[in-house]
This record gives C-alpha cells, structure tokens and sequence, in this order.
C-alpha cells in the first residue's frame, strides 16, 4: 500500500518478483529433499531445477480462471518444466508454501528493520551527549515543574529504543517459524525430513504443533512489536511537537531552503515530519490489532486471515522501515535551541526550585505541612505576578531565619539537579 515510501531493499521483499522467487524455492527444495529419499526420481528433479521458471503475467492469467494463487502458480511452473512437474508440490498444502514464504519475509524484513534501529540508536546517543548538561524545564501535565537536561530526555528515548529493540528480536524469534506437514499437520503425505531441509534452506525452524498453518499468535507478537515501536516514535515526535510551538520554541525540525509552511501563511514553519509520524503510529497500532484477531481460525484452519495479512505484513514492514528512516534523519537534522530552554527555565522567576525549596526547609528541621503552607503561599502568589519568587523568598523573614542567603542561592542553583547526569548516562550506555 505505501511501498513506494519505502526504502527499495524493503519494497523488494514485498514485490510478487520476490514471493514467486521464495514459492519457487521452498518448492525445489522440497524437491531436492524428496529425491534425496527416493519419494520422487532424483531425474524429475535434475530436470525440474533446471527447468523451473515462472512469467507473473501468465500465473494472474491462469489465477483469473481457477481463483487460487498457489494453484496458478504450480500450473505456470509445470508449463515450463513439463511431465516432471507432477512431483511438484507433492504431499503438500498451499499454507506450506505460504507459510513458510511469510515467514521468511518477514525474517528478511526484520533484518532491515533492525538495521533501523541500531541507526537510530546511534544517531540518539550521539545527541544525548552533545547536550548532556544542556539545562531545559521538566514539565509534568504540560506545566513547569524542576529543571533536567536536555541530554537526559534524548537518553530516555534511547533507552525506549533499546528496549523495543530488544522485545522485537523475541518477535523475531517467534516469527521465524515455517511448515510443510501436510493438510492438517501430521506428516501423512510428507516425511518431517523434508520439512527439515527446507527450513534449514530458508533459516526457519518448524512449528512446534503445526496444523495447517503457523499458529498466529506468533504474527500478533510480531506485529504488536512494530506497533509497540511506532508507539515510541509517537511519543518522541509529539514532545517535538510540543518543544517546537512557538510559545517553547526550545527544539524544532529543520527548516530547508526553499521549503514552504503554509500556503496561506508564510512566516509557518510546522512539525509536519513529526505530525506525520504521530499518523503512521495509529496505522501500526491498528495493524497490530488486526493481527491479533487473525488468532483465532477455525479448527485447524480458515482462511479469514489470508486477506487481513495480504495488506498489514507488507504495510508493516514497509511502514516501520520508513517511520524509523524519517525519525532518524529528523533527530539527526533537529535544531535545538538552549538559550529559549534558559530562558523558559527563567520564566517564572525560579518557581520550578520550589521543591528544592521544601526539601531545605524540612532538612533544617521544618515540618514538611509547615514548609509547604510557606513555600505555597509564595509560589501562588508570584505565579499570580509581581515579585518573583526568589526574591520573594529572599526576603522572607520566617525563611532567612532558617537559611542563609548562601543556602538559598544552592537551592535555586542547578547542580543538584544535574549531579546524577552522569549516573543515569553510565547506565544507560553501557
């Protein structure tokens, strides 16, 4: 569906070039395997290596007249290689062959995707220690609430990054799953020996319990990675979306020469990059929900998941390889700006201290409902305007009873708050 925002390596993978190619393989090798055992003359298989080709054009011919794929397929492959064709497919189901094709690609995606990630993860760290100790204002609810740095919010994502990294090679692992047991998965048409050649072939393993098909809740976890995965992208892209508004203005997407906001409006330069990824995220999500109502088939197999998996396995793939891609080249282009994150620390005239504030005052023997009426009642009145609250404080009778002018100025200094920077980057990069 989207293929053509792919990279080409990824939109290969998905091209009926490729799906023939991989039908084809599986075929000769199970081919090769038979003959091997003596099922089939190891001459029918000399002949057929040789001679087995396919024209797409020809197979949606043929698929127009007898309305299924795997059949038009093996009728094509028969017209190039003649009476040693009927050994094809011997003993097998059409789930075998796209089964076990799926798998594969999918295998062959998550390589490409993967790739992604460890960019992504590079890209990330080195910006996460390029503004390791760049101060900015932490926000909870979208208010002010103590200062952090710049380069901890970057090591966070990276650390997300790393975890959907590590949850999508368990996905893998279970995706990597093929079969060729037959109509219903008890071998009765097929020795498990061709089976095993064939998925040694294609490095896949063997459905634990295949009925007809791979079991699908092993899709449902893979696809629920690739969504848990655009979910931290969303996530990443909608705090860009917030930096860049113009109130903030602390981070914003690079703005090319040439390039235009808004039609109507040309002072405009938008998050766009960030908004679309925000998009693509939900298609994903709903991807992953459609997977996981392939689960449930009916007894041994349907093929209600046939259709559904003919559009999310591509889409998937395809999107996640160009979601990572764009999220990469953005973080890599993103322009950050630490004097407005200065300057929006400063905004409220040292409110985002006052926890610091209420810690002092309890550590130098204030209850903590005492410290907080007092610390409160400042902090709501210089939000309301007038004297900031450092002076406010500052001048506070009650407080400089308590601390010195020199325990003030700590308490509305930053070292406290980026004394474990360090820390959390040691075990964040290691």
């Amino acid at each position: 569906m989207i293929a053509r925002y792919s990279r080409p390596e990824m939109s290969s993978l998905w091209s009926e070039e490729f799906k023939y190619k991989t039908w084809l393989k599986i075929e000769l090798l199970a081919f090769e395997k038979m003959a091997e055992l003596g099922t089939v003359p190891l001459q029918a298989y000399q002949e057929a290596k040789i001679k087995a080709a396919f024209n797409i054009e020809r197979i949606k011919e043929i698929e127009e007249e007898v309305k299924h794929d795997v059949i038009a397929f093996l009728t094509n492959v028969a017209e190039n290689v003649g009476p040693s064709a009927r050994f094809f497919h011997r003993g097998l189901t059409s789930s075998d062959v796209l089964d076990t094709a799926l798998a594969y690609q999918l295998v062959k995606s998550s390589e490409i995707i993967t790739r992604g990630l460890d960019e992504l993860l590079d890209v990330l760290k080195e910006r996460a220690y390029q503004h390791k100790f760049t101060p900015c204002v932490g926000r909870s609810h979208g208010i002010h609430a103590e200062p952090t740095s710049f380069g901890l919010k970057l090591a966070s994502w990276y650390a997300e990054i790393k975890r959907q990294k590590a949850r999508f090679i368990s996905a893998v692992d279970d995706i990597r799953a093929g079969k060729l047991a037959g109509a219903v998965g008890t071998y009765a048409s097929v020795s498990p020996e061709v089976e095993k050649h064939v998925l040694s072939g294609m490095g896949l393993v063997p459905e634990t319990v295949p009925s007809q098909i791979v079991h699908r809740d092993r899709h449902a976890a893979f696809f629920s990675a690739l969504a848990q995965m655009g979910s931290s992208i969303e996530r990443f892209v909608v705090e860009i979306r917030h930096l860049q508004r113009t109130e903030v203005r602390e981070a914003e997407e690079s703005f090319s020469g040439g390039q235009k906001g808004s039609s109507a409006m040309p002072h405009k330069k938008n998050p766009i990059l960030s908004e679309n990824l925000t998009g693509l995220a939900r298609l994903l999500r709903g991807y992953a929900l459609s997977a996981a109502e392939n689960v449930a088939l009916w007894h041994e197999r349907d093929i209600s998941h046939s259709s559904v998996e003919r559009v999310i396995a591509p889409d998937a793939c395809v999107l996640t390889d160009f979601m990572l891609a764009r999220f990469t080249a953005m973080m890599r282009s993103l322009e950050i700006n630490p004097q407005r994150m200065q300057a929006n620390l400063d905004l409220t005239g040292g409110l985002v201290f006052s926890g610091s504030l209420l810690l002092s005052l309890v550590d130098n023997g204030v209850t903590r409902e005492d410290a907080y009426r007092l610390v409160q009642k400042h902090a709501l009145a210089a939000w309301e305007g007038g004297a900031s609250f450092e002076s406010r404080i500052r001048n506070e009778k009650e407080i400089s009873s308590i601390l010195s002018q020199k325990e003030i100025s700590e308490v509305f200094g930053m070292e406290r708050h980026l004394a474990r920077v360090d820390l959390i980057f040691e075990r964040t990069f290691i």
